[in-house]
């Protein structure tokens, strides 16, 4: 099903939590917040727009790594249910794209609930102080182009490393909806 996501709620304040990937290591995310901020992405593996867009997040994250804004992925997604998704699965869609991120396991779902997540992929763009400034696609690429696109998403967390907000003009991520469990 395809979803568009709600507009950015600027200001709104990160939920802090701590989630395994799917090797069993933690990850804190407060850990993560950079003076320069954090992005949090819902992915997944068997959605066919994470999977259209995965070579450029995993191109736009090293990017956005190397200037010291931090990524973070998490699936949320009801992967008994999806066996696709299942943390053997993540191991293998995070080496087949070269992820330099954290991968993690929303095992309850809590996480992806408390950002109000709606879909895979969905990203979620804060400033250093942990505040929301950008809630949009990661660019205007049509599925199965990728020629000349506008790398919103990176332009975004450029802006708001630089000055601690996000772009008055931000266009919804669409994607496949959360697998939520029953």
């Amino acid at each position: 099903m395809l979803l568009n996501t709600p507009i950015c709620k600027y200001g709104w304040t990160a939920s802090d939590f701590t989630l395994k990937d799917a090797h069993g290591q933690n990850f804190t995310m407060s850990d993560h917040i950079s003076e320069h901020g954090l992005l949090i992405t819902f992915i997944c593996n068997h959605c066919p727009y994470v999977q259209g867009i995965a070579e450029r997040l995993a191109s736009d994250s090293k990017q956005l790594t190397a200037e010291g804004i931090n990524v973070i992925a998490i699936m949320s997604n009801d992967y008994e249910n999806y066996s696709a998704d299942s943390p053997e699965n993540m191991k293998v869609f995070a080496k087949k794209y070269d992820f330099v991120f954290p991968y993690l396991i929303d095992e309850d779902q809590s996480v992806g609930k408390a950002y109000g997540a709606i879909c895979t992929p969905e990203f979620f763009g804060f400033n250093s102080d942990g505040k929301l400034q950008y809630r949009g696609r990661i660019d205007d690429a049509t599925m199965g182009t990728t020629n000349s696109r506008n790398p919103e998403l990176l332009n975004a967390m450029r802006l708001i490393a630089k000055t601690g907000r996000g772009p008055a003009q931000q266009t919804p991520s669409i994607g496949c909806s959360i697998k939520w469990r029953n």
